[in-house]
């Protein structure tokens, strides 16, 4: 058999190292593999005057091992949003959602035309003025994005949208916060942020705005955009008022814009901060090209260490590749196969560097000519352990290290500024989005010092001359973070 003949599944788990008894399992997109359950063997030290060995004894069994990806947008309850959860040891923050996730009627109950009603079972609110993705819905006239006129967390209204009634929503309905947008000349930029009329919006009933969070600012249409362009972009929010978003990060022609006659459109994205609590997941290989298929299922995978790589060819340009590590517990090799209709793996399109990466910031201002930036490769180390019992052969529980995040960054050397920066030892901070689609994932490391160097040096002839500095993390007094990650499911460009 070959590796096209590798089914690869995981579940999340709620009892670290415990499949759960009839587990959802999901597809994963994978591009190589290197999981694996065995046995651990000591040899025998006795001496012997025949210059032979006793037989080795097994003392234990081992469960780890890795997945190698191309990037794409991490799905909310997928494989790929699970190891990011694990990676930073955080679950995501969500914008309110209400999902049917395959079961029509079930969490959205009911749209009623002539209220312009969702019914939906409780959750977090709806808040007045957040926009809302509508997908899925069995009648296409539902589809779409709406602004929320009346808030609730029960029953939501979007007065004047063009819902029609659907009395029990498809299967595949789901509901999205995706922003938030303004009546007319209610949202103006400022010289430091974005404020609303007294009243308009109170920004702070939108609970997953927080310092350090990126916003998208601006529409797709020229009515809830500004007409100043270069107030239409990522920003970053510094603090939240009930009438103003104070931020930094801003574009670089940013400037005060009236937004006069506009009804102007914020997206905001989910995020994920590290943090201290151990996820785990259930993988399993089945390999389905034998006549009996072999099931390897691997147990408590907990991410040990995630690594981004972002690389750029000038000619032919490069994919963006992930891989992660594991640290797992018990594990098992039969020909029980846990889930025999698994869930679909995901679609979104593979990134890459160029064409999906939007600006490269250091420090909150865009990198720009000379000290072009053509490689970063992320890792995050979360120095997992493993806790043993002598009654036990394998691993019986993890603990946690250190958060351990590096970013190694090969610059154009054009001026002697990072070299500098790198002696003196003065901090810096990174952050990029990656789009694709309508869709973008922005990674930001708040705070870094550059702690290793190599160059600048020439290779040979007619080679660029190039920096390369690994930075290493550190708390951030705004975030609390070494590494955030914001999930846009929906933005207009």
């Amino acid at each position: 058999m070959t590796s096209s003949n590798i089914e690869i599944t995981s579940c999340r788990e709620t009892t670290r190292g415990t499949t759960p008894g009839t587990p959802r399992m999901r597809r994963r997109r994978w591009t190589g593999e290197s999981l694996n359950h065995k046995p651990l063997f000591e040899t025998s030290d006795q001496v012997r005057d025949d210059r032979m060995a006793a037989d080795p004894t097994k003392v234990g069994e081992q469960n780890s091992g890795g997945l190698n990806n191309e990037f794409s947008f991490p799905v909310d309850g997928s494989p790929e949003s699970d190891d990011l959860c694990s990676a930073l040891m955080a679950e995501w923050a969500n914008t309110a959602f209400r999902d049917n996730d395959g079961t029509a009627d079930s969490v959205i109950t009911g749209v009623t035309a002539s209220t312009s009603v969702v019914a939906v079972l409780t959750g977090a609110v709806f808040p007045l003025g957040g926009l809302v993705r509508f997908t899925g819905f069995g009648l296409s006239g539902n589809n779409g994005v709406r602004r929320v006129t009346t808030a609730s967390a029960t029953v939501p209204a979007f007065a004047g949208s063009g819902l029609v009634d659907e009395p029990a929503p498809a299967a595949a309905a789901r509901l999205k916060l995706v922003g938030f947008e303004g009546v007319a000349d209610d949202i103006k930029a400022v010289a430091d942020g974005l404020t609303s009329e007294a009243g308009g919006l109170d920004f702070t009933t939108f609970p997953t705005l927080r310092p350090g969070v990126f916003l998208k600012v601006g529409g797709g249409a020229a009515g809830t955009r500004f007409d100043t362009a270069g107030c239409n972009g990522f920003v970053r929010l510094v603090s939240v008022a009930a009438h103003k978003l104070t931020c930094d990060n801003l574009p670089p022609a940013w400037s005060a814009d009236a937004g006069a006659g506009k009804t102007i459109r914020v997206f905001v994205p989910d995020e994920l901060r590290n943090g201290k609590t151990l996820i785990a997941q259930t993988l399993q290989r089945r390999f389905s090209g034998q006549d009996v298929p072999t099931c390897a299922k691997h147990r408590g995978m907990v991410v040990d260490e995630f690594s981004l790589d972002l690389q750029r060819d000038p000619e032919k340009g490069k994919k963006i590749t992930y891989s992660v590590t594991y640290m797992g517990l018990g594990a098992d090799t039969d020909t029980v196969n846990l889930d025999a209709t698994p869930d679909p793996e995901t679609t979104t399109g593979i990134m890459s560097t160029g064409v999906h990466v939007g600006r490269l910031n250091e420090l909150g201002a865009r990198v720009v000519a000379p000290n072009f930036v053509s490689a970063i490769k992320l890792t995050v180390k979360n120095n997992i352990g493993l806790i043993g019992s002598i009654d036990e052969m394998a691993a019986v529980d993890q603990r946690w290290g250190d958060c351990d995040v590096k970013a190694e960054v090969t610059a154009r050397f054009g001026d002697v500024s990072t070299l500098s920066a790198f002696h003196a030892g003065s901090p810096t901070s990174y952050n990029w989005p990656v789009i694709r689609d309508g869709q973008a994932v922005l990674f930001q490391l708040p705070r870094l010092t550059r702690t290793e160097g190599d160059g600048p040096n020439a290779q040979g002839k007619n080679q660029d001359v190039n920096t390369r500095f690994t930075a290493t993390a550190s708390k951030d007094t705004l975030t609390a973070s070494h590494i955030i990650i914001d999930r846009f499911e929906y933005l207009e460009t």
